[in-house]
C-alpha cells in the first residue's frame, strides 16, 4: 500500500519516504513533503482491526500540515466518518500496492514555522541518509540506525 500511495503523491509532486521516526517515539508510515512545503503524514491500515485498536494516531498531528488514512479497498470506511477519527482533520486515501486514490483531501492544518522547519529538517537528513546507505552501504551512520 506504501507503494500505492507513493506513486499517487509522486504524480502529484509529492514526496515521501516510509518508516519516518517521529519525535517522541512514534513512527510514521508515510511521510512527505508537497510542492507548497507543506508535511504531510499517512497512516496505513490494513485491517478494521488494526484500524479500531490505534489510539496514537492523534499524535502525529503534531507533526504535519495534512494527516491521511492510507485504507486497503476493502475496509469498511463508515467508521472514519465518526467523531473518533476526527474527519474534519483527516483526509483518505484508498490504495493498493500499485496505485491509490484520495477519496477525502486531508484539509491544511499548518503547523507553526518553527515546528514546520523542524520536521522538513528530519524529514530531509532521513532521505539523505537513507540515499546515501544505499548508494554506499558499509557508510552506516553513528548509532547504526535510520
Amino acid at each position: 500500500m506504501a507503494r500505492g500511495i507513493a506513486r499517487l503523491f509522486a504524480r502529484n509532486d509529492i514526496w515521501c519516504v516510509a518508516e519516518m521516526p517521529l519525535k517522541g517515539g512514534r513512527r510514521a508510515d508515510l511521510m512527505g513533503i508537497d510542492a507548497r512545503g507543506s508535511v504531510i503524514i499517512v497512516e496505513i491500515k490494513v485491517s478494521r482491526a488494526d484500524l479500531l485498536g490505534d489510539a496514537k494516531w492523534p499524535d502525529y498531528l503534531d507533526h504535519c500540515d495534512r494527516f491521511y488514512w492510507g485504507l486497503a479497498a476493502h475496509l469498511d470506511r463508515a467508521v472514519m466518518e465518526t467523531e473518533a477519527f476526527r474527519p474534519e482533520t483527516c483526509g483518505i486515501i484508498v490504495a493498493d500496492g500499485y496505485d491509490a486514490e484520495i477519496l477525502r483531501p486531508a484539509p491544511l492544518l499548518p503547523l507553526a514555522a518553527a515546528r514546520r522547519k523542524v520536521e522538513v529538517e528530519r524529514l530531509a537528513r532521513a532521505a539523505l541518509r537513507r540515499l546515501t546507505i544505499a548508494g554506499d552501504p558499509h557508510c552506516m551512520p553513528r548509532g547504526g540506525g535510520f
